[in-house]
């Protein structure tokens, strides 16, 4: 069964820290790129950072500089860390395989990252 489990969400002030983590099961993990999403209510999912096979990355260009996103294949597992967060960031985070291979659309639960004072 393919599944994505996001955690590691919660409330934080601005410029504050959160890691999200988003354990990957159902899938030979190594084989594939994977992307951070996030969504807001009444907007479309947004495609936050990419982590390709090899490790390469891309970012929003909103979250270049502040976010890093990083995978661990023994684990199953990619990472999202993100500093100096703002209000703008506030949304619900999913991890998703790219979208050009058949297990994308397996959305979990998504993790709820909230940016306030």
């Amino acid at each position: 069964q393919v599944q994505f489990v996001e955690s590691g969400g919660g409330l934080v002030q601005p410029g504050g820290s959160l890691r999200l983590s988003c354990a990957a099961s159902g899938i030979i993990f190594s084989m594939y790129n994977m992307d951070w999403y996030r969504q807001v209510p009444g907007k479309q999912r947004e495609l936050v950072a990419h982590i390709s096979i090899g490790g390469g990355t891309d970012y929003l260009d909103s979250v270049k500089g502040r976010f890093t996103i990083s995978r661990d294949n023994a684990k199953g597992t990619v990472y999202l860390q993100m500093n100096s967060l703002t209000p703008e960031d506030t949304a619900v985070y999913y991890c998703n395989p790219d979208r050009s291979t058949a297990y994308y659309g397996y959305w979990g639960q998504g993790t709820q990252v909230t940016v306030s004072s």
